[in-house]
């Protein structure tokens, strides 16, 4: 009786080309990543801040999903003094300049860019 002799080949990979290996075989099984389905963002929360001041009321982060970005909003006095400021998540957030409201001018910025990045604007 004859013995068939299997033979092992072992091949090592390095973690990097594994790393890309993985990436194009999970591209076609899922083509989206969970960064992209989820499309989450940290943002700075502030209700009430007034100039040369820390913040006031409603201090913390909040996480915008898929349709929200953080926004940072100005309300200005008609002489173009910045009265207060206030940072949160918006839905449908625009880019907006000198929305009237009373006797107040209102600014809002949004981003998406990164994490916090209302902080900046």
């Amino acid at each position: 009786m004859r013995h068939s002799r299997t033979h092992k080949m072992f091949i090592y990979l390095s973690p990097s080309s594994l790393c890309c290996i993985l990436r194009a075989v999970l591209s076609h099984l899922l083509p989206y990543s969970l960064a992209q389905i989820i499309e989450i963002i940290q943002c700075r929360m502030c209700h009430i801040q007034f100039p040369r001041q820390k913040c006031s009321r409603g201090r913390g982060l909040c996480i915008a999903v898929k349709e929200e970005a953080c926004t940072t909003g100005r309300i200005f006095k008609y002489d173009g003094t910045l009265w207060l400021t206030f940072r949160g998540c918006l839905k449908n957030c625009a880019n907006v300049n000198n929305i009237k409201w009373s006797v107040y001018l209102v600014n809002f910025r949004c981003c998406r860019s990164h994490d916090l990045c209302n902080e900046d604007i």
